[in-house]
């Protein structure tokens, strides 16, 4: 599994995500609407009301518009928000999840997205899709191929 996800979806700029996992990208272009959750940090995502901005929120938004729809936002904690993903609640968790989660074998990380700077330094922000079959398929054939990062 775990190299399923070291291979699974790579993006290679701001276009769009190779595979579409449980059909989620057919299904925002038929609805126009992105569940999408943002874990919060101090830096990384601002909530005011239904707002949500910041870095993370700016990469959903752009990926949304793309496809031509809104978002709807849901915030949270890493596992909280992997929880709703599972259940169906979410299409998209923006945030800090990395390979070295204990929740990435649940998702398909596009890593790098987006690098924004940090009182810490720089920080990478991620997107994670739910993990389905046509992301498995998708990170098995690139493994085969050679393509894996």
């Amino acid at each position: 599994m775990a190299l399923a996800v070291a291979g699974a979806v790579v993006l290679g700029g701001c276009a769009a995500i190779p595979a579409d996992p449980d059909g989620t990208l057919d299904r925002v272009r038929t609805q126009g609407v992105l569940r999408a959750g943002a874990s919060p940090g101090a830096d990384r995502i601002e909530v005011a009301g239904a707002d949500v901005s910041g870095p993370e929120a700016a990469v959903v938004q752009d990926f949304a518009a793309s496809l031509g729809a809104h978002v709807a936002w849901s915030v949270g904690g890493e596992e909280e928000l992997v929880a709703a993903m599972e259940r169906g609640e979410l299409d998209l968790i923006a945030g800090g999840l990395t390979d070295a989660s204990p929740w990435s074998d649940r998702v398909a990380l596009t890593r790098p997205y987006i690098t924004s700077a940090s009182p810490d330094g720089e920080r990478k922000h991620v997107l994670a899709v739910p993990l389905g079959e046509n992301a498995l398929l998708f990170a098995l054939e690139s493994w085969l191929d050679g393509r894996a990062p």
